[in-house]
């Protein structure tokens, strides 16, 4: 098999294929008995989408062509999209295997890392932390409570103007987030409450992301400033692929919200981006120019902006997006170049509340050298970095088993 010179792992922020085993034990309510058992991201939004437009719209987003092209519609569970005679990239799922559904272990499993115990959530903050950042802030606080990160400033944005006080909001992910308007709290002193807030949030208040998320605008038009968001998060416990592959004297180049997953560990180079257009263009230029290693990025707005919003027409819109512009991520590919397209969990815009739901990750993998072909259910997301690994010819002893020579073997 011959080395790749550059692989483009792009994670689709919670475009998840299908309920997990055990989904039933996760997002349990009074109102949901059953948890995620039988929620699906990507079969539910265009379900939902195509019960929402035109019929002519509907049909041209839901074919998701060149996704279809590559064998989405061929992933096992999958049955929103039709399959294709001859598929033209290697598809299938994953499991995770650490009990969890948040951003954080999704993306440390990727990896290498498995949890044996979920971070910590909260439905509100205790009183010895927020008395903490009280005081780190010299201010009061608003909020404190689980909330949709855009429907919390139509409820105390105006207060925050009148006030000054942060808002502090959580999710299903362990995060302990804080929304200031740019001019209320200048940037930099947002950072630095954050900053304060990570060194509280430690020991039996572990959380895994502390994040700052400025916006401006006014009542009614609010508009938060994704490119100023930042993320203060724990380093991994362990080792992981991207140490590996630095310490090799790889290349690792983290697009988006990345770097700040990982603590900035095993990340030689860090690109921001604005929003996921963006994400696509920046991981375009960074095939073009032939990163020597990992070119990994995140695109969140499935996420952030659909998912937890439960808005499947949007959500369905912007895998329309995405699929458009895949056509030039492949033609970004040199000849030793792959493409792999991943996510870390679920998040179904027609679930009830407003969290991730528990799920199998997607997997496609294209390239020119790569054969067509179904890739056996993984039993972890851990398989991700291991194959990587090797695909970059850097040793890895850690989590996860490589479906590399999978990728090259007989054809399909």
């Amino acid at each position: 098999m011959q080395r790749r010179r550059t692989v483009a792992l792009v994670v689709l922020d919670s475009v998840g294929v299908g309920a997990l085993p055990d989904a039933g034990e996760f997002g349990v309510t009074p109102e949901a008995p059953h948890g995620d058992a039988g929620a699906h991201t990507l079969d539910h939004t265009l379900a939902g989408f195509a019960g929402e437009t035109a019929a002519d719209e509907a049909r041209d987003a839901v074919d998701l062509p060149n996704l279809t092209r590559l064998g989405l519609g061929m992933v096992p569970g999958v049955t929103s999209l039709p399959t294709h005679d001859a598929p033209e990239g290697a598809f299938g799922r994953m499991r995770e295997r650490s009990k969890a559904k948040d951003t954080t272990t999704g993306h440390w499993e990727f990896v290498g890392v498995e949890l044996e115990r979920p971070f910590r959530t909260y439905e509100r903050f205790p009183d010895e932390v927020m008395a903490a950042f009280d005081a780190a802030t010299g201010r009061t606080h608003l909020g404190n409570r689980p909330a949709s990160g855009t429907v919390v400033l139509d409820e105390l944005g105006e207060e925050h103007l009148a006030t000054g006080a942060p808002i502090v909001y959580t999710s299903a992910d362990s995060v302990f987030q804080v929304a200031t308007h740019t001019e209320v709290v200048p940037l930099e002193t947002l950072y630095a409450w954050c900053q304060a807030a990570r060194g509280i949030l430690t020991g039996d208040h572990l959380v895994a992301r502390v994040i700052a998320r400025p916006f401006d605008g006014v009542p009614g038009a609010w508009r938060r400033l994704h490119e100023h968001r930042h993320d203060y998060a724990v380093e991994p416990p362990v080792p992981t692929v991207l140490d590996a592959l630095k310490d090799a004297g790889r290349e690792v180049v983290g697009i988006g919200k990345i770097p700040d997953i990982y603590a900035h560990r095993g990340i030689t180079r860090a690109v921001p981006t604005r929003d996921d257009t963006d994400g696509v263009d920046r991981t375009i230029e960074a095939l073009r120019s032939g990163v020597d290693g990992l070119a990994f990025a995140n695109l969140v707005g499935f996420d952030a902006i659909y998912g937890h919003r439960r808005d499947a027409l949007g959500y369905a819109r912007a895998l329309a997006t995405f699929d458009a512009r895949l056509p030039e991520l492949l033609a970004a590919l040199g000849p030793d170049d792959l493409l792999m397209l991943i996510s870390d969990h679920g998040n179904d815009p027609t679930w009830h509340g407003t969290d991730h739901t528990r799920e199998h990750g997607l997997l496609l993998v294209a390239g020119p050298g790569v054969v067509p072909r179904p890739i056996p259910t993984r039993d972890s997301f851990a398989d991700v970095g291991a194959t990587v690994a090797e695909l970059l010819d850097v040793p890895w002893n850690g989590a996860g088993t490589s479906f590399a020579k999978l990728l090259f073997e007989q054809p399909y």
